[in-house]
């Protein structure tokens, strides 16, 4: 068995171990509510560093100003609450006309 292989299968077993601990342990262990906000701003700050990293780099270099503002118009769709479909064609639509327009 290759080394890939039992990565792999370490990483299966764990992420089922870890699935079954949460309805074994349900009801007989209590989080506290200081820890349960933590997890949650924390939960917050995790997807907006990966927002950050998908929308401002590629390759480790600057994206360019064209997704930056595909994803601020994105952002602000989905702050007025439009349909996600909207949101996603508006993102796309705003960055393919500034790559057209010139501006990578």
């Amino acid at each position: 068995m290759s080394a890939t292989v039992a990565v792999i299968l370490v990483l299966a077993v764990g992420t089922y171990a870890f699935r079954l601990v949460g309805p074994a342990l349900h009801g007989r262990v209590t989080v506290p509510t200081r820890v349960r906000e933590l997890s949650a701003a924390g939960a917050v700050v995790l997807l907006v560093a990966l927002l950050a990293t998908g929308a401002l780099t590629e390759g480790g270099e600057f994206a360019g100003w064209a997704r930056p503002a595909g994803v601020l118009a994105g952002g602000v769709l989905a702050w007025w609450r439009a349909p996600f479909a909207v949101v996603v064609l508006g993102a796309a639509v705003v960055t393919a006309v500034l790559r057209a327009a010139g501006l990578e």
